[in-house]
């Protein structure tokens, strides 16, 4: 006796192949190897192997794909600055913090942080994302620019300019990481801590 004939619920139909989070992921792919402006939707059916229809099916169209990933790696680097505030009473203590979450965010989602800092603001959804970024860097500059009044970090570095150093440092690790290779990402954090904030620190 089958397990239909049992009572068994028969298997829903659903689009081969991919469910949402795997057309994002290979989406995102396509975006970062040539561009989000120069990709059309039917470049990323090509990719996908999937009709337009179907596409449509997950996602109303390429600028919602966009809007998803950006809101992605921004929303990880936000809950970073939040958890640093929640924890640490020490500002020092929150900026190590966010340079550690930072560095795992971006590992942990790297396709779509590589797409965030290649955003140009040509749309309504990157000026958002841009905006948001802005944000998220006075936050931290904010931060830096306490640790400097602590008497923690040393105070002869712009805060802004500090800030921004140490995330062209962050930022970077996308054109060269990759995920497997010889580069330990628990260590990576630590790495950039010892480059920048130590040689930030009062003498």
């Amino acid at each position: 006796m089958s397990q239909t004939e049992l009572g068994a619920p028969t298997p829903k139909r659903g689009r081969p192949g991919y469910d949402r989070e795997q057309v994002l992921a290979v989406a995102v792919k396509v975006f970062n190897e040539h561009g989000y402006d120069a990709t059309s939707v039917a470049d990323l059916t090509a990719a996908l192997g999937l009709t337009k229809s179907a596409l449509y099916h997950h996602f109303d169209s390429k600028a919602a794909i966009l809007e998803l990933a950006l809101n992605d790696a921004l929303d990880g680097l936000e809950q970073v600055v939040d958890d640093a505030e929640a924890r640490h009473p020490l500002a020092s203590d929150r900026l190590r913090a966010i340079v550690r979450g930072a560095v795992h965010v971006l590992i942990a989602k790297l396709p779509s942080v590589t797409l965030l800092l290649r955003v140009r603001g040509n749309s309504e959804v990157e000026t958002t994302a841009l905006r948001r970024r802005r944000d998220f860097d006075q936050r931290v500059t904010a931060i830096l620019a306490e640790a400097q009044s602590e008497g923690l970090i040393r105070d002869d570095v712009d805060a802004a300019v500090a800030t921004r150093l140490i995330f062209g440092m962050i930022n970077s690790v996308v054109e060269w990481y990759r995920p497997g290779g010889p580069v330990d990402p628990d260590e990576l954090g630590e790495d950039i801590l010892r480059v920048t904030l130590d040689g930030l620190q009062s003498r």
